[in-house]
């Protein structure tokens, strides 16, 4: 449901070029080789992959695939579109995505998607053959994932760089990046769904790091759409009669990230202390200008299965008790929170505060995007703001908290066997019920382990020129833009998709 409408002008544009501003730069166009949301927005646009997620639905269907069986619990045969190109003019076979799968095993990023399959087995030119360790309900989600995006064998067999050279089948064709300024993308003429052809043939992508800066860079014309709106010029923007700003209660899990492998952080205890400590909704008031809604517990609540039983609540007196118990003098911490954008650094600051009143000193290090994620994901910090988006539990539990994870998504790098044991059910468990059932344990089990402090689930913001048309905003951040004439885009809060952005349907 959209917030704040304007009303819709009479007409709105058909632009040939568009400018989105970004907070952050990419950390890589390469799709298996980040957890960065960010390159994901790029990745969406140059590469496919078997499956998309419906923008509606959320629910995987065949983009790269034309059709697939499910032959019994282990075996898959996928079929595949024909006549499909490569951005250099070759066609996309069936070798290439055997190819491409195992080319993306290198990389720990794409770790927690590329590891259900024992073999991949070329049938023909457009038939393979995938084959599991066992029963997986999450297959046809992860072959939607960056982690399973489709490039040319000949480019991996030859060392392309996909960071310098990100050539796949997606609607459009990387052009230029200069660093710390923009990225721009041109229309794939040869697009294989043709009936979400781009009709906007430029796309340029500036990064605006400061908030303020973004806000008065829409309002001046200089960009058209604004991703990460500050939420301290939500109201700003929305009096403006040639802006409109989406908001909806969103799924993106904030939080503070503890490092489980360092001291004081490997202590239980300790964790749950701090945890108790925070003041969640008064993080909310300054670094989300209210704009969200408190978590207890280590999920995402709107997720089905998930529950805040065995979490802790903001509670003084029983984080001091905690402390006592573990043998752990509060005045004696000192420790370091990485942040990197204006909301970060504001919920660390209200953290910062938190956590003084106990006689804890805790110092904020402000960095640029690209070495607070390196950092965090190489386990170099002790604590982090940071955030997690996924668009279903098991991709969030698998990504967040299992030990494949760790330097990749699973920032706390938590390690519990019994936990992964949990994990790796639930992910075997076709049954619904019984899949419920586990993921409530894991559930509980994170809230019991408290390794990061939950902090907020986001609000889904987006901004942009009126005169683009309307647009409808999901929980998981997808939106869909229609203007009058009936034309759509879809975007998302952390990737892009089943659609290139502002890709029209006339």
């Amino acid at each position: 449901m959209a917030a704040g409408d304007p009303a819709v002008p009479e007409e709105t544009t058909h632009p040939d070029a568009i400018v989105i501003a970004i907070e952050s730069e990419p950390t890589t166009l390469n799709p298996y080789d980040h957890a960065a949301v960010v390159s994901g927005y790029m990745n969406q646009l140059t590469y496919n992959r078997l499956f998309r997620l419906n923008i509606d639905t959320l629910e995987p269907e065949p983009e790269l695939a034309e059709s697939f069986e499910a032959v019994d619990d282990v075996t898959w045969v996928f079929r595949l579109r024909q006549g499909v190109l490569f951005h250099d003019g070759t066609e996309m076979t069936a070798e290439d995505v055997k190819a491409s799968m195992e080319y993306a095993r290198q990389f720990t990023s794409s770790n927690r998607y590329t590891s259900f399959w024992t073999d991949v087995t070329v049938n023909d030119k457009y038939t393979l053959t995938v084959t599991t360790d066992g029963p997986y309900a999450l297959i046809l989600n992860d072959l939607a994932s960056n982690g399973n995006t489709v490039v040319p064998k000949s480019l991996i067999d030859a060392g392309n760089d996909f960071n310098q050279n990100p050539i796949g089948t997606g609607p459009y064709k990387f052009v230029s990046w200069t660093l710390g300024d923009n990225l721009t993308f041109v229309k794939n003429d040869d697009y294989f769904d043709r009936d979400h052809m781009p009709t906007i043939t430029d796309l340029t992508w500036r990064v605006i790091p400061e908030g303020s800066s973004r806000t008065i860079a829409l309002e001046s014309g200089e960009v058209d759409l604004i991703v990460d709106v500050s939420s301290t010029d939500v109201d700003r923007l929305r009096a403006k009669d040639d802006v409109t700003v989406e908001e909806v209660e969103g799924t993106r899990f904030n939080f503070m990230a503890l490092n489980n492998e360092k001291a004081p952080f490997d202590n239980v205890l300790v964790r749950r202390a701090i945890n108790c400590l925070v003041d969640k909704q008064a993080v909310i008031e300054v670094a989300a200008n209210g704009q969200g809604a408190v978590c207890t517990g280590m999920l995402a609540s709107p997720f089905p299965g998930v529950t805040d039983e065995g979490a802790d609540e903001h509670n003084v007196s029983l984080a001091l008790s905690l402390f006592e118990q573990a043998g752990v003098d509060p005045t004696q911490l000192s420790f370091t929170c990485m942040a990197y954008t204006d909301a970060t650094r504001r919920a660390a600051e209200v953290i910062q505060g938190c956590l003084f009143e106990a006689g804890i000193t805790m110092d904020i290090e402000s960095l640029d995007f690209a070495a607070w994620l390196s950092r965090l994901l190489e386990g170099d910090y002790e604590t982090a703001i940071a955030g997690y988006s996924s668009s279903d539990v098991l991709t969030c539990i698998k990504g967040m908290w299992h030990s494949s994870s760790i330097n990749a998504a699973n920032s706390a790098r938590i390690s519990d066997p019994e936990l992964d044991s949990l994990i790796d059910r639930a992910q075997q468990t076709i049954d619904e019920d019984a899949r419920l059932t586990l993921i409530r344990q894991v559930s509980v089990r994170l809230n019991q382990a408290c390794p990061v402090v939950p902090l907020y689930t986001s609000s889904v913001i987006r901004a942009f020129d009126s005169r683009l048309g309307g647009a409808d905003v999901s929980a998981s951040g997808l939106m869909r833009w229609q203007d009058r004439a009936g034309s759509r885009v879809a975007t998302a809060a952390g990737m892009v998709y089943d659609r290139a952005i502002l890709n029209r349907q006339e």
